[in-house]
């Protein structure tokens, strides 16, 4: 995630080009990881840092932060976040780089909500404060051949009990931007500050409009992060097929229909998703959609598990 300048770069000028908004300011890193976040906030005036990180890298973050002369501004709490005790009361700022894949995928927002309604202060800042879901519709025949509709047919024995199982899983993956066969339509807009827990389990609709005559084999939901709340300088970046490459690239749904498609036309449905009952950290995601083309339906309702 370092070597990831989209993400890692953001965060740094949200916070460098708004050292106002940080000097003196007490400020809670939560996930701090390798403690990049937490010296950004440092440089960018905090009178203190709290970083707090559960995984056994806290090991080198104590020495890092030490390092680069930071110890005295910097404390490092090991543990989990709803666990540890902080030595405040409350916090000014809290900064998280939480996303997953799928945005919510093995994500740590329900720490930073947590921390959020037991440690902001009530005009506190989230960075970041908003992120975005988007769905667009892809053409990828080829990827499909030879991943999926390969168990039609094996050395001529029937194997499509396996193509279900293949089309069960999202593919997370980076998808060309040519590929890409409709507008990118809005589908969850999460504004961090307000959001609650429950609400993260989420059923929305989408609309998105076919911007030539192709073939449609999947859709693909990637996810904007934005810091604009309160700031002079607002940052964005976005982990689209049309943005520059991250590591959370895009997640991509196979639906079990191959559509001709027709420039104009539009694709819609739902999009629902919730942690999976047995393992939470998994996401039980459902795709409903319909294609009507020249009076012709085309759609049904696919269920997929990302894990």
């Amino acid at each position: 995630m370092l070597k990831d300048e989209v993400r890692t770069e953001s965060y740094r000028d949200a916070m460098l080009k708004n050292r106002h908004i940080f000097k003196d300011k007490i400020v809670l890193d939560i996930g701090c990881g390798s403690g990049i976040l937490s010296m950004f906030a440092a440089q960018a005036g905090a009178k203190m840092v709290i970083g707090v990180e559960m995984s056994s890298i806290m090991d080198y973050t104590r020495k890092i932060v030490k390092a680069n002369g930071f110890e005295d501004q910097i404390v490092l709490l090991h543990g989990k976040m709803e666990e540890v005790k902080l030595p405040v009361d409350k916090v000014d700022i809290i900064i998280s780089e939480w996303m997953g894949y799928f945005l919510l995928y093995e994500s740590m927002l329900d720490s930073v909500l947590w921390a959020r309604d037991t440690y902001l202060k009530k005009d506190g800042l989230v960075f970041p404060d908003r992120a975005v879901m988007k769905v667009c519709a892809i053409e990828d025949g080829d990827y499909r051949k030879e991943k999926i509709d390969f168990w039609d047919n094996v050395y001529g024995f029937d194997m499509k009990c396996i193509k279900q199982t293949a089309l069960l899983e999202p593919l997370v993956d980076t998808v060309e931007n040519d590929a890409v066969i409709t507008n990118q339509s809005e589908l969850y807009n999460i504004d961090i500050r307000t959001v609650k827990v429950e609400e993260l389990a989420f059923k929305k609709d989408f609309k998105i409009v076919f911007n030539r005559d192709d073939t449609c084999h999947a859709i693909v939901v990637h996810f904007d992060t934005i810091f604009d709340h309160g700031l002079d300088t607002k940052i964005k970046f976005g982990t689209g097929p049309d943005n520059e490459y991250t590591h959370w690239k895009q997640t991509v749904f196979y639906l079990n229909d191959i559509m001709r498609v027709t420039c104009g036309d539009t694709l819609t449905g739902t999009i629902s998703s919730k942690p999976n009952a047995g393992n939470p950290r998994d996401l039980d995601i459902t795709i409903d959609y319909e294609y009507n083309c020249k009076g012709t339906r085309v759609g049904g309702s696919q269920f997929y598990r990302l894990r």
